[in-house]
């Protein structure tokens, strides 16, 4: 799945699904955010002191590690800058997409005990490590992506290269 559209929402109600259908949202957002940035678009901050668009992509990427590690009970390692440079925008963009889908599958049809079994173990530089349960997820990782997504959304409006005016959100869907 590319998440250049969303596929039908399963026939069933439960926590897995729910959580599965709320991150291939944020894959298919994610995906129309970043199609067709220009290196001016990547290159672009507000101000001195914010993040560019790719240091905010980079930030996207770290935090689809910690959403795809927390259903399998993963630690996240905390992730350098010598880590991030080997990576063009095509790989993080990839690699963040893939970690999406990797989370909705493991979502799909679970049941809500599965979920207090879920975990986000993040590890820092010096080894230590800190564990939140599954709620923290939700408050946490997928609404800061949400949240940066908007950025770079905003971002690239300001640079003059809006976002495909063919997606329709609500539907998940492009019109061709």
């Amino acid at each position: 799945m590319s998440y250049q559209e969303l596929l039908a929402p399963p026939q069933e109600y439960s926590s897995g699904n729910i959580i599965s259908r709320l991150v291939d949202s944020l894959g298919f957002r994610y995906y129309w955010a970043t199609e067709g940035l220009t290196e001016k678009d990547l290159a672009y901050k507000p101000s001195e002191e914010a993040m560019s668009s790719y240091v905010t992509i980079e930030h996207i990427y770290w935090l689809s590690i910690i959403i795809a590690n927390a259903p399998k009970k993963a630690t996240s390692v905390r992730l350098t800058a010598d880590d991030l440079s080997k990576l063009t925008f095509n790989e993080l963009k990839e690699k963040t997409l893939d970690n999406f889908k990797k989370t909705s599958d493991v979502c799909v049809g679970r049941a809500e005990k599965d979920f207090e079994n879920f975990k986000i173990i993040i590890q820092g530089q010096d080894g230590s490590k800190k564990e939140f349960p599954f709620w923290n997820l939700i408050h946490g990782p997928i609404s800061d992506a949400l949240y940066h997504i908007g950025q770079i959304v905003s971002f690239r409006r300001t640079t003059g290269n809006p976002i495909n005016s063919n997606v329709k959100w609500f539907f998940g869907k492009v019109d061709n």
